[in-house]
């Protein structure tokens, strides 16, 4: 029997009508938690959309396919690679001892098999673009690499979390334009601190697990504390957000959906209870449509006018 893992809605489409033989591939992916397809994904979107804005553009909508399909797969990849590393701590904890490889259902040199496939057609799909992109498609590899071990060496993990989810606004920019400059940057750094503060949030359900089996964490380092940096990390995000706005000129119309966006990063911080999980858990999946409100500021700041750059 395949075991439905509490991080994942009871109705979600896996359990519900995959294939019992597919479940546990579908699951090793997290495609039954699509919540990280969205924000691996949405960094990549928001840097084509940026790009675009600069040009008085509307984003590449081929290209922000290409992002969409490479981030599902992606992050099956180091889903299934995070497992493999994890997987004597996966079984120690709750909320992940149901996981794939660390119930059994798959095997270690299976999940490296579906790491390899998931993998080579992502790289087809890099090759596509210019060389700046598949160079740092190739060099995410290091922080895709680096990211399981972190928990035990730092009690910022998040961060190193960041850096990697994030680096899509990085290659969808050189993506879109052949070229790297400040307002990419800019969007990069954002993306860190909104990393830091959404996957802090997310890590208060293993609060209790994580302190008995050792486990760091920022959400664990933060301590009473836990509520002010979070919001510090999303204050930092903002501001380096209007920065990178700023940076490419974008037109006025970015700021009204920008708003929004910032209101909704300090409705979590404002909201976050170190005691309720499941909460912790809803605040995060919300991100998804944060990151949304992002693109579609970003979207909007092709329309400059008059008042470009604010």
């Amino acid at each position: 029997m395949v075991a439905h893992l509490p991080d994942a809605a009871p109705a979600n489409w896996v359990d519900r009508y995959a294939p019992r033989s597919l479940q546990p591939w579908l699951k090793l992916g997290r495609f039954d938690r699509p919540a990280g397809i969205w924000l691996l994904m949405l960094p990549g979107w928001q840097g084509v959309a940026l790009a675009g804005a600069m040009e008085g553009l509307f984003p590449d909508l081929l290209l922000l396919a290409k992002i969409f399909v490479g981030a599902a797969l992606m992050r099956a990849a180091g889903c299934a690679y995070n497992d493999i590393v994890d997987r004597d701590i996966d079984a120690k904890v709750a909320r992940t001892a149901a996981r794939p490889i660390a119930s059994g259902q798959i095997s270690v040199k299976q999940a490296w098999a579906y790491i390899a496939l998931c993998s080579l057609i992502s790289l087809a799909i890099l090759l596509t673009m210019p060389l700046i992109a598949i160079g740092l498609g190739v060099a995410s590899l290091a922080l895709v690499a680096g990211y399981p071990f972190m928990k035990r060496i730092t009690w910022w993990p998040q961060a190193w979390l960041g850096l990697t989810f994030n680096w899509g606004a990085l290659l969808g920019f050189a993506a879109a334009t052949g070229t790297l400059g400040w307002p990419a940057l800019l969007l990069y750094a954002s993306g860190i601190f909104w990393t830091l503060g959404y996957d802090t949030i997310y890590a208060v359900q293993d609060l209790e697990d994580d302190a008995l089996i050792g486990v760091k964490s920022s959400t664990r380092r933060l301590g009473a504390n836990l509520q002010k940096g979070v919001l510090f990390f999303y204050v930092a995000c903002f501001a380096l957000t209007l920065g990178a706005a700023w940076a490419g000129e974008l037109g006025p119309l970015f700021l009204p959906p920008a708003a929004l966006y910032g209101m909704h990063l300090s409705r979590q911080a404002a909201r976050l209870d170190v005691n309720d999980g499941p909460g912790a858990l809803a605040l995060f999946k919300s991100n998804s449509f944060a990151g949304f409100l992002l693109f579609l500021a970003l979207v909007a700041g092709m329309w400059k006018g008059p008042m470009a750059g604010f």
